[in-house]
């Protein structure tokens, strides 16, 4: 029989050896654990026991404006533009612009989407390299001697060498820790989706309690000029004879009254600029220039009203926590595989010689192929209750992505029902202000013949004081209310915008689409 030369031997060993390596990646496509599916929509068709008909207001009363459910439509991407107010529109397109909270949220994206990429990389063999210089000596009694030998040798030695490490993926524990880090990549994702609906939220919502605080300044400013008035009046017939010094003590009393419910709102309106300018992005230095009030803010008339099964494919939340559950669950096969044996294939060709321009000549070169299996016998249960606590917080991502379906659907449910209350409350406040003004008026007159109490004065001015005060609050609480269904509802992120681009995909096409939905919107 032939010999095969020592080299050739040991090329066909480290085929053999590779050739086993490629037979085992091919054999490592199986995952261990739980694999994902996406829960069901909740079984239900609407968010009330009972259809809820549209907001509507008594008939017989004050006429206010009405708004329309409309079941089963989507909500658009931009839907502030239907309060159809200029203002409000750049100041949100301003703050998607600057605000730092979005930042952080694209920023946490992009940790995430990093980590599941550096996981990624297990997936291939890890190459190393390192070089040695060493200048060496040995002593005439670590060797054989001549007789003419030295007492002492002194030699260079450099070695150059490759280190190769792999580790097969036999139980999809690397798959699986990949999978869990994409979850949470995703995860991110419509948590960026959810600050950007939180943020446009608090915007207009803000833009509405500024314009209701400047409609009840305007209305106790009207009230302030009534009372001054009427003080006028009393003090006119003082000095006829026709009216007694306590009376015009008193109405001064009420007139300072009211003007001390004054500076209170106009602090609380000069606070609210504040939040407003903080919201886009700007220092209260640099306070923003738009202003709000309620004649420039329409009332939305058509509400869309999308079914739950779309509501749980909209609203972040429940996608972020849906991804959240993803992530739980792949992370189970992650313990679940930490219990079974792997095996670890290593290899490091070298050369070694005497001279660095001699590390490629013939006879310098060296390698070793190894493979490793290793199993856990014993560790105390450890790595037992590790997949226990893996499972554990599997249940808990499942209940907390069911609470956060049931809030969601309670969030729509509430909006409904108080856009519902709302309706009538405005209804029922533009009555009593306009019953408490005529009232008034009627009494001005009275007072002016003189033939009415102060007593009679004081009450009617503090009912129209209140009555005034109320109807703008039912008024911007209508605005917010719709906000907040919106809100509820997941708003609506541009369908055409990735996460990657998005801020420049809404700042380019945010303007026209905002001014064409305000077109659209009915009038």
């Amino acid at each position: 029989m032939r010999q095969l030369h020592p080299l050739s031997r040991s090329v066909r060993r480290a085929s053999r050896a590779w050739l086993a390596l490629a037979l085992l990646i091919a054999t490592s496509g199986c995952a261990v654990g739980p694999d994902f599916d996406r829960p069901e929509p909740p079984a239900v068709a609407g968010y009330t026991r009972k259809p809820l008909a549209s907001p509507a207001a008594d008939r017989t009363g004050p006429q206010v404006a009405p708004q329309q459910f409309q079941i089963g439509a989507g909500v658009p991407a931009r839907w502030w533009a239907a309060f159809r107010s200029v203002p409000l529109n750049e100041l949100i397109r301003r703050s998607v612009a600057r605000n730092p909270t979005l930042d952080a949220a694209d920023a946490a994206i992009r940790i995430a989407n990093e980590n599941a990429q550096a996981q990624r990389g297990l997936f291939y063999p890890q190459f190393g390299a390192n070089y040695t210089a060493a200048d060496q000596q040995s002593s005439n009694m670590a060797r054989q001697q001549g007789p003419g030998d030295p007492p002492q040798s002194r030699y260079s030695l450099h070695t150059a060498q490759l280190t190769i490490s792999f580790v097969p993926d036999l139980w999809g524990q690397n798959a699986r820790s990949v999978e869990s880090l994409e979850a949470q990549t995703e995860q991110a994702r419509f948590q960026l989706e959810a600050a950007y609906l939180t943020l446009t939220t608090n915007v207009v919502t803000a833009a509405i309690q500024e314009a209701s605080l400047r409609g009840q300044i305007a209305a106790t400013e009207r009230i302030i000029k009534i009372e001054r008035d009427i003080l006028g009046i009393l003090n006119s017939q003082l000095q006829a004879g026709q009216a007694a010094q306590v009376d015009v003590l008193t109405q001064q009393t009420a007139l300072a009254q009211v003007e001390q419910t004054l500076p209170p709102l106009q602090k609380q309106i000069a606070i609210q600029r504040d939040l407003l300018t903080a919201l886009a992005g700007q220092f209260s230095a640099d306070e923003i220039t738009e202003t709000f009030d309620l004649q420039h803010l329409a009332l939305p008339r058509n509400l869309p009203i999308s079914l739950p099964a779309a509501l749980v494919a909209q609203r972040p939340d429940i996608r972020a926590a849906q991804a959240n559950l993803h992530a739980a669950s792949a992370l189970v096969g992650v313990a679940i595989a930490a219990r079974l044996p792997n095996i670890t294939l290593s290899a490091n060709p070298g050369s070694s010689a005497f001279r660095p321009a001699e590390l490629l000549t013939p006879g310098t070169l060296f390698y070793t192929v190894a493979g490793s299996a290793t199993a856990t016998v014993f560790d105390g249960l450890t790595l037992y209750h590790r997949q226990k606590s893996a499972e554990a917080a599997l249940d808990q991502a499942g209940a907390l992505y069911r609470q956060a379906v049931i809030t969601a659907l309670q969030n729509v449910a509430d909006s409904l029902r108080s856009l519902q209350a709302d309706a009538r409350a405005v209804q029922a406040a533009i009555k009593a202000e306009d019953s408490a003004r005529a009232t008034l008026d009627i009494i001005q007159k009275q007072l002016t013949l003189g033939q009415i109490s102060q007593v009679t004065v004081l009450n009617a001015q503090q009912a129209y004081l209140n009555t005034a005060i109320a109807r703008v609050q039912a008024e911007a609480t209508r605005l917010a209310d719709t906000a907040a269904l919106f809100m509820a509802l997941g708003g609506g992120w541009p369908a055409a915008c990735t996460t990657h681009v998005w801020r420049d995909c809404i700042m380019s096409e945010g303007r026209v689409d905002v001014l064409r939905t305000a077109d659209a919107a009915p009038k």
